[in-house]
């Protein structure tokens, strides 16, 4: 009886200590995969050099956009907003048939506020007594006014500089329009401000979310 209870004691220690090995093997394994997953991550905005590139985004058709009224998408990272707008006159940079479909930063280059669009004789809700004179954007945080028709340039309010103007190109086969890049300066809160260099509007405007897919 007594020989049965030590080779019974004998027995459990034995597997009591193969669940042990067994045990570590499987944390060393999952501690390894862990470290092996980490290396190989690479963020989606990661700046590899020469390698970054704008990405490509299909917008809207053109047969789905209505004149004067903005579509607003986000671009080149998934959390900055743009206004598109087609405008029904040639404007500086535009695109599409009549070379009038602009699109630009919606986060105003005074303080980060978004603007909105106004069409010529147009008021902003925030300022009735005001009339554009262009079709413009229009921030109602402190005035701001950029020119659409223009390049986006400042034609009135604190704003130091124009909105960066998503660069279009437009499909003449299927109408579709798609951003392929960002002009200069880098878009508010991306880099140092004012950023012109397009190496660095490239590598700054590129820099702190997701890029869009």
């Amino acid at each position: 009886m007594k020989r049965n209870t030590e080779s019974n004691s004998e027995l459990n220690r034995r597997r009591a200590f193969l669940k042990f090995i067994i045990a570590g093997a499987a944390a060393t394994l999952v501690a390894m995969g862990n470290f092996l997953r980490y290396l190989m991550f690479i963020p989606t905005n990661a700046v590899r050099g020469s390698e970054i590139t704008w990405p490509v985004l299909k917008i809207i058709n053109v047969r789905s956009l209505e004149l004067l009224k903005p579509f607003r998408f986000n671009y080149p990272l998934i959390d900055t907003p743009n206004i598109l707008v087609k405008l029904g006159m040639k404007a500086e940079n535009g695109v599409g048939p009549d070379e009038d479909i602009v699109a630009f930063s919606n986060i105003c280059q005074h303080l980060g506020c978004f603007y909105n669009f106004l069409p010529r004789g147009g008021f902003p809700s925030c300022n009735p007594s005001y009339k554009a004179s262009s079709m413009e954007g229009y921030c109602c945080c402190h005035g701001s006014q950029y020119d659409f028709t223009h390049d986006a340039k400042v034609i009135g309010g604190p704003a130091p500089r124009p909105v960066p103007r998503v660069i279009l190109k437009y499909d003449e086969k299927t109408e579709d329009i798609y951003a392929v890049g960002m002009g200069s300066p880098t878009i508010f809160g991306h880099g140092p401000e004012g950023t012109s260099d397009p190496k660095l509007v490239l590598k700054y405007d590129l820099e702190g979310g997701d890029i869009v897919k």
